[in-house]
């Protein structure tokens, strides 16, 4: 009879502190963030600006998860970060592991699918595997740190614990093979997802005729996270590039979303257009934002010329049409620097000549 008594008892108490969890666990994923993360003081910042952020209608849980998300394992990362706090270890400047990184962007895609999709079928893509196992890439340039500014920004550790061997001979293999999948550049590369705005409403019917008008001017919400300072850094506070070529200043756009993108499509330490990665328009498309023609997030620019040209140029052709890399990627005319001259040089010595 004790023993019956023992046992009933123990399973009862049990259940009590089962249902006890359980109810301390519904109200934390439940109730205002001011009364479960944020009152944390490691969270107080992240907290003020997801509170002025245009995600400020989006719980905790929905971007970071809960202590379950992933099993264990986020069990016993909460586990850890908790002990910290108690422990008074804990960092007052949280950051998030690359792991946490893809996580997040994976609950990015309930919210925002089509964006998503727009992101998959781009440039910025592509994985671990695909830019450091790129052989024609490597016998070129040695895979250095400097790569992983803009290929790997939330991974935590050295080029040699991505990539081996370090040199231009290969063969290449990845340190991690497990590793070739991921992103090197997720959502969160140009994406702050704490960033102060003002979420979209309605404009005001009274007077349709000036709606436009009245509208306020959006900012750019994209920036670039800077690895070596672990920042997000706004795109209106990015530096300006002054770009030249051949002694002659070029026109950069001033849409602040360009400064993003010459970040990592930069020209040499000179500021030589066109050189190393850079693709700043000049020649006819001089002073053209890259996202006058390329899509947000898929890149997508094959139904760009329509935008702006007719359907016929000044030569007669079907812009679309042209010797130029927007038709064909192997012809001599880069779409992002063709000038005329490189086509009517004749004609253009011609009239010079006529003028004279």
């Amino acid at each position: 009879m004790t023993t019956r008594r023992l046992v009933s008892g123990g399973i009862v108490v049990i259940a009590a502190a089962l249902a006890g969890l359980g109810g301390v666990y519904t109200y934390w994923q439940t109730a205002a963030p001011e009364r479960t993360c944020a009152s944390c003081h490691e969270i107080e910042s992240a907290h003020e600006m997801w509170a002025q952020s245009p995600h400020r209608g989006v719980g905790c849980a929905a971007c970071h998860g809960t202590a379950f998300s992933s099993g264990l394992h986020s069990l016993t990362q909460q586990g850890r970060t908790v002990l910290a706090h108690f422990a008074g270890h804990a960092d007052d400047e949280i950051r998030l592991t690359e792991q946490q990184v893809l996580a997040v962007m994976d609950r990015c895609r309930a919210c925002h699918a089509r964006e998503y999709a727009d992101w998959l079928s781009g440039g910025h893509s592509a994985s671990y595997a695909d830019v450091f196992l790129d052989e024609r890439h490597n016998e070129r340039e040695q895979p250095t740190e400097s790569c992983l500014r803009c290929h790997g920004m939330f991974f935590d550790g050295t080029i040699a614990e991505v990539v081996t061997p370090l040199d231009v001979t290969g063969p290449w293999r990845l340190a991690d093979p497990a590793r070739g999948s991921l992103p090197t550049i997720p959502c969160l590369a140009c994406h702050r997802v704490h960033l102060e705005g003002v979420p979209a409403v309605r404009p005001d019917y009274s007077d349709p005729a000036t709606i436009a008008a009245r509208r306020a001017p959006r900012t750019a919400a994209v920036g670039f996270y800077d690895r070596d300072e672990r920042l997000h850094v706004p795109a209106s506070a990015l530096p300006t590039v002054e770009l030249s070529d051949r002694g002659t200043p070029i026109r950069v756009a001033t849409d602040p979303r360009q400064r993003i993108c010459l970040q990592c499509h930069a020209p040499n330490v000179f500021g030589q257009a066109g050189s190393s990665d850079d693709r700043t328009p000049r020649g006819v498309h001089e002073g053209l934002s890259c996202h006058a023609c390329h899509a947000p997030h898929s890149n997508d620019a094959s139904g760009s010329c329509a935008n702006c040209h007719p359907q016929l140029s000044n030569c007669g052709l079907a812009v679309d049409t042209m010797r130029t890399t927007y038709a064909d990627p192997a012809s001599p005319n880069n779409i992002h620097f063709v000038a005329c001259i490189d086509c009517h040089e004749r004609e253009f010595l011609d009239n010079l000549t006529s003028t004279d």
